[in-house]
């Protein structure tokens, strides 16, 4: 029969197969089709023969044809079929589906979505033929009967896809289905409804499947939508990092896909490959993203900002016309987040309002650990952004050339963090991916190099992280570390030293890079450049310290631990001790010729002995001996010569050069320090061998140490020619000469103090001598003080870095104030005695500490060790505190206060230079820091430590202080004792948690000292304003407390009408009349502006989650709740800084910063009150409304605020004016008056045409929401004349004439000549 159909389809004519097919059944016709299809034969010719003898304009041809593909659909589906055949009757399908009836095409198509839905598709092969179908509908003109209705083609297209769409769908079909759609033509409306449909299905799908399916949701988007597309994606993605980050912390998580770590991030990445893809075709699919994502940075940006999103923007840097915009958006976003961070913990009414949001950089972190799962399209981009953040943020050169180095661990500014942020990206990248290794550190030896003039310590910190990594890793990258040596020379020394440092592990693993290195120090040891001997000193000694001699210290003890695996590198050369001995003394040898240059040269080289003798003992030998011959050459060796030193021999002249050539204090400083470390380490051990020959030098030295002091002490100034009569003058070559001997005696006067002190074992003859060694320091420093305050410069009066040690200057603080040993009693009194000597041991301890705090380290020995630094400033504060505590200043003998500050005043001073320098330096170390104030070094570690209670404990103390300061007498009162007061009590109260009650405890104190006690002492006013201040905002917004403020001061300074008197409220008695203003007025605007600016970052957090909300009342009614909350506390804020604006434009304030910032505040607040109407109508809607509290605040803006705005303006306006009059009274005497009022007057009134615009602003924008609203929000509003800037012609003529009865009063015309320029140059 089949044969028959077949043999009939090839005659000319279809009538005989019509008649045919029509004797036959259909069940028959379709049981012959099947045998066919399955056996694969000649399946499409028999297919082809039944659509020939079906034509569509017959019912029954047409009918049959429907039957026909309604069983070919079902055989295809049934994956009985060959692959080819199933192909060959789909395309037969597809080719005839436009010429069957409409109707007939609704009813099929109405088929595959039932199957759709009930889950009957077997293979999904059929659904190629479904858009096929749908397009046909589409085109046609006519109604057709889709259901119970009579819809156009488009029509019933629409309706069948919300019925698909609405519809189950089968997960395995899902990709097919989705690809399917992008063959139909789609209106925009249809297109939202099958991405919202394929989104909802992501998380029904296994993770394998998602990448195909968001590859065949990007080929739809280019329909529309793609901004749906993004998002979804995103917000999946991020939906599955936040379970997976959930499930690892092992808390409960939602019934989801369980995922693997690893199959996860290799799906995350293949996705993104699919977009960045998708992007490179599609611009404007990139274009939305970037839109997207920027939105999201005004709101709440967790939901768009996520690692997910993060390495896809990272991928689409490779795509050069987003590069830059991506790393824009990047780099605003960090910084934003930090601030926005930094502005949270600041504002207790912020944290209230606003939630704890994630931090960008932790998710970017998060994109580097995660870059490990074949990342590759996501390094590149990391190390980029790295670089761009370590070089945007990176620290800033200072107006002096030098940067202020702070602890790596601690960050202050967002900017600071955003630079820790790139170096800690490319460490992690570092560590994780070999193949980026080589350009990483390229790119940052490259900055090292050519970035001469820039501060480059960030890049330092890096490079020296990278190689503690691992040393053995860089290797294969020691070519590039050798090629930068080579710039050594040209490079800053303290560049020098920071790269030295940063490779010093490299050189213990290569030989080959520590040859190079040596190689190219020794071409610097004779370079013509200064600073290319330094480095060559500083890396000479780099290499003493750290290779060491048999005998010095255990292999395992190097200061830079390398790990024993490591060790096998350059084995051929490994060098034995001898070897090494021998290398050591070649470096010393090299380092002796410095002995013969500048004075700086030698000085680095004393100042490094001490560390290479510390940390390479068996060189000991070798350095004092250097040392020793150095210091015979300006040691006299006759015992009753004096002076017993060659000062004269330290001083070259060239020419009329005259200048420093040995640093001889130095060179006996270094002595001092490297001969107590030698006989306190190394002399007890060797006492067993009794090596005589070692015992020569250090004898040699102490003997001469003891000559020189008993010689100092019997010379006189005289002696060195340096009395009080002799020339000091920075003019002469004579009084050039002295300064340098002068300053060079105090050198050494110090060094032997620290020498005879640390030798002396309590003796009362060496601490007579020591004093005697103070006295002569003491005479020298008063004549060169002297002197240089009667000279017209004072350089020579400027801060000299004492000789002392910090560790000495500790001890020596000790035994003055703490030690009660009965034997030392009799000779501490020698000391203690002198009160000048203990006066100066408490400004050396306040320089160190000073010194620290300025450059991050101390000079002396130590000084570069951290822990070391901490230990001593421990001791110190703790014997200062206790001194202060003790002996306050108000008891301190009157005497004892003659010159300068009295010794308590002094160690008050010390004080709050420790507690900062320790929070500045040391913040994690803060619990043993407090706990070393309370018990000695010896107790037990283990304690647990509160911060709060032991800070307050403190705290206490300098409470009682300054309240028995207060209640002094007003002559006894000490300005600067109550600034440090309140000072030492900002810094112990940062210390504080601010939910303990201790912290509420001191703010009610700060509270009630500034309500209660009236001082006209306008620094003392201004800090403890600014700890009130500090201290309320970590509680709740100060807003009521400035409105207070407000009131005080005008009641203090009065009413701007002269008629009108104001009632004096008092609230605080620290306002009055002398600190009212500036003082007090200048601290509550800048801390209104303050508040200001967290409602106004509030208000914009609001619009940017407003214009994030999607259109449906679902979403807009959820964050309705939290907005309202978050509404009426901006509404409330700006309702009582109101008030507080409403006080101060009535107040007559004086001319000069204070009307200048009110008038830049007002302008501020007019423009945030703008910003709000704004928001109202971008948010308004007719079932909401205006709130009645906002309509309460327009109201009282309207009727407290702007009509005393324009009575200010024009009352300074009016002081203006009498200003310019008093000053031009007298033009031949007040020509710089003139010049300074006319500059005040321009500054102030600068701001006067801003602040009516903003008004104006204000207005406008309120006119458009009265008509949105249709509330008259304009009907407190009253318009000003003063807006108006008329010329007065009467009041010109006045001043007119005025100016020419002031000229014809001039002196000559030459001095008319001068002015007349001047004053147009002020007036332009």
């Amino acid at each position: 029969m089949d044969q028959k159909i077949l043999a009939l389809a090839t005659e000319k004519t279809a009538d005989r197969l019509q008649e045919f097919l029509q004797t036959m059944k259909e069940d028959d016709l379709t049981a012959l089709l099947q045998n066919q299809a399955v056996k694969g034969r000649t399946a499409g010719a028999f297919l082809r023969a039944i659509f020939k003898g079906s034509p569509c304009s017959e019912t029954a041809g047409a009918l049959r044809r429907l039957k026909i593909y309604t069983s070919c659909i079902q055989l295809v589906e049934s994956g009985d079929l060959q692959k080819e055949v199933a192909s060959e009757i789909i395309g037969l399908l597809m080719l005839e589906a436009h010429n069957f009836p409409r109707s007939l095409l609704v009813e099929l198509a109405n088929e595959f979505v039932a199957a759709i839905k009930e889950g009957n598709l077997m293979n999904g092969k059929s659904l190629e033929l479904l858009p096929i179908i749908l397009t046909a509908l589409v085109t046609e003109k006519e109604n057709l009967v889709c259901g119970k209705d009579e819809l156009s083609g488009e029509e019933c297209k629409k309706q069948l896809i919300n019925t698909l769409c609405s519809g189950r769908w089968d997960q395995q079909y899902v990709v097919q289905l989705t690809s399917m759609f992008k063959d139909v033509p789609l209106t925009a409306e249809e297109v939202e409804f099958v991405m919202e449909k394929v989104l909802k299905m992501f998380s029904k799908l296994s993770l394998q499947e998602v990448p195909p399916l968001v590859y065949q949701l990007l080929v739809l988007s280019s329909k529309g939508n793609r901004k749906k597309v993004l998002e979804g994606i995103i917000a999946f993605f991020n939906e599955l990092d936040k379970q997976h980050n959930e499930e690892q912390s092992g808390n409960e998580i939602l019934d989801l896909v369980p995922m693997p770590s690893g199959e996860l991030r290799h799906v995350e990445g293949t996705v993104i490959l699919h977009i960045v893809f998708a992007i490179k075709l599609d611009g404007e699919l990139g274009r939305e993203l970037l839109k997207h994502l920027k939105a999201g940075q005004q709101g709440d940006f967790s939901n768009n900002i996520c690692p997910f999103s993060i390495a896809l923007l990272l991928s689409i840097t490779r795509i050069q016309r987003f590069e830059e915009q991506v790393f824009d958006l990047l780099k605003t976003s960090i910084v934003k987040s930090f601030k926005d961070l930094q502005l949270l913990q600041g504002s207790k009414f912020l944290q209230n309002l606003v939630p704890h949001r994630s931090c960008v950089s932790s998710m970017i972190l998060e994109v580097v650990k995660n870059s490990v799962h074949s990342w590759d399209h996501v390094t590149q981009g990391l190390v980029e952004l790295g670089f761009i953040l370590m070089d945007s943020y990176g620290p800033k050169t200072v107006f002096d050339g030098k940067t202020i180095e702070t602890s790596s661990g601690l960050c202050r500014t967002p900017k600071q963090h955003a630079c820790k942020l790139g170096a800690d990206i490319l460490l992690e990248t570092f560590k994780i991916h070999e193949v980026i290794r080589q350009e990483i550190l390229e790119q940052v030896l490259n900055r090292v190099v050519t970035r001469v003039s820039s501060p480059i310590s960030h890049f330092l910190d890096l490079l020296s992280n990278i190689i503690m990594y691992s040393p053995l890793v860089l290797q294969s990258c020691s070519s590039k570390v050798t090629e930068t040596f080579d710039y050594l020379s040209f490079l800053p020394l303290q560049t020098v030293q920071g790269l030295l440092k940063a490779v010093q592990p490299l050189l213990k693993v290569s030989m080959s890079m520590r040859d190079s290195l040596i190689l190219v120090l020794r071409k610097a040891m004779f370079a013509s450049r200064l600073d290319a001997r330094k480095s060559a000193v500083a890396g000479f000694l780099l290499l003493l310290k750290n290779f060491k001699v048999l005998g010095s210290l255990a292999s395992s003890q190097c200061s830079q631990s390398i790990g024993v695996s490591q060790v096998h590198v350059d084995v051929h050369s490994r060098y034995s001790s001898v070897a090494n001995e021998t290398f050591c003394l070649e470096l010393l040898d090299s380092l002796r010729r410095c002995l013969s240059q500048q004075a700086d040269v030698r000085l680095m080289l004393y100042e490094g002995f001490y560390d290479v003798l510390r940390r390479n003992s068996q060189l000991a030998s070798s350095i004092m001996y250097t040392l020793l011959s150095q210091l015979k050459q300006f040691y006299e060796p006759q015992p009753e010569v004096l002076p017993p030193l060659k000062l004269e021999a330290c001083i070259l002249t060239q020419g009329d050069q005259i200048s420093l050539q040995e640093p001889l204090d130095h060179l006996l400083c270094c002595i001092q320090h490297c001969l107590a470390w030698y006989k306190n380490r190394v002399i007890p051990l060797q006492q067993e061998e009794e090596e005589e020959e070692d015992e020569g030098f250090y004898r040699d030295l102490d003997d001469m140490l003891e000559s020189i002091t008993n010689r100092m002490n019997k010379s006189e100034l005289e002696d060195f020619e340096l009395d009080k009569s002799a020339d000091f003058s920075q003019s002469t070559d004579t009084g050039i000469k002295n300064n340098i001997c002068a300053f060079l005696l105090m050198g050494i006067c110090e060094v032997l103090i620290e020498y005879n002190f640390s030798i002396s074992n309590f003796s009362k003859s060496k601490f007579e001598e020591v004093l005697s060694l103070f006295t002569c320091y003491k005479k020298l420093s008063d004549i060169l003080n002297e002197k240089a305050g009667k000279g017209k410069t004072k350089t020579t009066n400027k801060a000299h870095d004492s000789f002392l040690s910090m560790n000495f200057v500790s001890d020596l603080l000790t035994a003055l104030f703490r030690d009660s040993t009965q034997s030392h009693e009799d000779s501490l009194s020698v000391l203690r005695s002198s009160n000048e000597f203990m006066h100066y041991a408490v400004s050396v301890a306040l320089q160190k500490v000073q010194q620290l705090k300025k450059t991050g380290h101390v000079s002396g020995p130590g000084g570069q060790n951290p822990e070391k630094i901490f230990q001593n400033l421990c001791n110190i504060t703790r014997v200062l505190l206790w001194r202060y505590t003790s002996i306050p200043t108000s008891v301190e003998e009157s005497g004892k206060k003659e010159k300068g500050k009295g010794i308590s005043l002094l160690c008050l001073e010390g004080l709050q230079e420790t507690f900062s320098a320790v929070q500045q330096f040391y913040q994690p170390k803060m619990p043993l820091f407090l706990q070393a104030l309370d018990a000695p070094n010896n107790e037990e570690e283990e304690v647990e430590v509160n911060v709060t209670e032991r800070a307050a404990f403190q705290i206490r103390q300098f409470q009682r202080s300054l309240l028995n300061l207060l209640s002094n007498q007003e002559e006894d009162w000490s300005s600067r004792e109550a600034f440090l007061l309140v000072s030492v009590l900002s810094s112990l109260s940062k210390l504080l948690e601010p939910s303990s009650p201790q912290f509420v405890q001191m703010l009610s104190w700060t509270l009630k000292i500034c309500k209660e006690n009236s001082q006209e002492d306008a620094s003392f006013c201004k800090g403890l304003m600014n700890l009130l201040f500090s201290l309320h905002v970590l509680c709740k917004s100060p807003v009521t407390l400035l409105r207070d403020l407000s009131q005080d001061i005008h009641g203090q300074l009065g009413d701007i009408d002269e008629d009108v008197e104001v009632e004096k409220t008092n609230h605080f008695a620290m306002v009055n009349l002398k600190t009212a203003a500036p003082t007090v007025c200048l601290l509550v605007l800048s801390q209104a502006e303050k508040v200001l600016e967290e409602v106004e970052w509030l208000i914009i957090k609001l619009k940017g989650q407003v214009s994030q909300e999607t259109t449906s009342e679902e979403a807009s009614s959820q964050a309705t709740p939290t907005n309202h909350f978050i509404e009426k506390a901006i509404i409330m804020q700006l309702g009582t800084l109101l008030t507080f604006f409403h006080e101060l434009v009535q107040t007559a304030l004086p001319s000069g910063s204070c009307v200048d910032t009110l008038l830049k505040n007002l302008c501020k607040m007019y423009t945030i009150l703008t910003a709000l109407v704004r928001y109202y109508l971008q948010v308004y809607r007719s079932t909401r409304g205006i709130p009645k509290i906002m309509e309460k605040l327009v109201k009282l803006s309207g009727s407290h605020l702007t009509p005393l705005c324009y009575s200010f303006i024009s009352y300074v306006q009016n002081k203006k004016t009498k200003s310019l009059k008093h000053s031009g009274g007298k033009r031949k005497e007040k020509t710089a008056a003139v010049a300074t009022a006319v500059a005040r007057v321009l500054r102030e009134t600068k701001t006067i045409p801003n602040l009516i615009f903003a008004i104006e602003q204000y207005e406008k924008f309120l006119i458009h929401l009265s008509k949105r609203s249709k509330v008259n929000l304009m009907q407190h509003m009253k318009l000003s004349t003063s807006r108006d800037f008329k010329i007065r012609g009467s009041i010109l003529d006045m001043v007119l004439r005025e100016d020419e009865e002031g000229e014809e009063d001039t002196a000559s015309e030459h001095e008319e000549q001068n002015k007349q320029p001047a004053k147009k140059k002020r007036e332009k």
